[in-house]
């Protein structure tokens, strides 16, 4: 089989951080829809590897351990997942926990934003309902007991209405910077590739400078087929990942069987002109 039509998903989250399937179930669902190769890559965490790893083997799915590195460029958060990382790595960890530090505190100023803009109480307790690793409370926790309690009639419309930058319970957070985290991934011995780049309200001279930086410390790719992007902008990021010279990832983000955009394994395959980032690895 072709490389670029491998069924790979290298783009999900478990309960380590804000998925609502533990690694093992997430491997299992993977598996029945048909993935072929598959990644975990929960946020600044890689607790969940492990586990993840042995349930792939169970199934005899070729798994990539991976994370998502929270990021602040420009003033904005993005995202930069790191694939075929060594979990172990004394850098990477360090990395990560720096990262993870300040979420708690930050989850504290959203619910007091959230009870005074919007009269909301109670919801840091309610976030942490669905909060499987503590030091990884998110927004997506915040919006899911948002839409139980009705402030929100799903998960999707609490992110129109709350969380997002100008609504109430929004609390910016300054992440690792894009230098640290692509270093992070290289000496984990990984591939460093930006997570749905359709998702960043970039000026398209922001974006250039993005790209380049990127590039220029040692990024190799980025996410061009996402559950996070539309079937138009497929084509559009392989063009950029061909103009960039990246090569393309396929991930679903995945976070939930109730809220997704893209089942896990349900993606379309790569454009035809794409380079895939798994082209050159090898896997059982």
């Amino acid at each position: 089989m072709s490389a670029i039509l491998l069924n790979a998903d290298l783009h999900s989250h478990s309960t380590v951080s804000d998925g609502v399937l533990t690694p093992s179930d997430l491997a299992i669902r993977a598996k029945r829809n048909g993935v072929e190769l598959w990644a975990l890559t929960d946020h600044d965490e890689v607790s969940g590897v492990a586990e993840a790893r042995a349930a792939a083997a169970d199934l005899r799915l070729p798994f990539v351990a991976g994370v998502e590195v929270s990021v602040t460029w420009a003033g904005k958060t993005v995202h930069i997942v790191g694939l075929q990382v060594d979990e172990t790595n004394p850098q990477l960890l360090a990395g990560l926990a720096n990262t993870r530090s300040g979420r708690e505190r930050r989850a504290r100023d959203m619910a007091q934003d959230l009870q005074q803009r919007a009269g909301i109480a109670g919801v840091y307790e309610g976030a942490l309902k669905y909060v499987g690793n503590p030091d990884l409370i998110s927004r997506s926790h915040f919006a899911r007991y948002l839409a139980e309690i009705g402030a929100a009639s799903s998960v999707s419309d609490a992110f129109k209405h709350f969380l997002t930058e100008g609504k109430p319970g929004y609390v910016p957070h300054r992440w690792a910077n894009l230098n640290e985290a692509v270093s992070w991934i290289r000496e984990a011995g990984g591939v460093a590739v930006i997570a749905h780049p359709g998702r960043y309200d970039l000026t398209p001279l922001a974006f250039d400078c993005f790209f380049r930086e990127f590039k220029a410390f040692g990024g190799v790719a980025i996410e061009t087929v996402t559950g996070s992007h539309t079937v138009d902008q497929y084509a559009e990021y392989a063009g950029i990942a061909a103009r960039y010279g990246f090569l393309s990832s396929r991930g679903s983000d995945f976070h939930s069987p109730e809220d997704f955009e893209v089942d896990i394994g349900h993606l379309q395959a790569l454009p035809r002109d794409s380079v895939p980032v798994w082209e050159h690895w090898r896997f059982d």
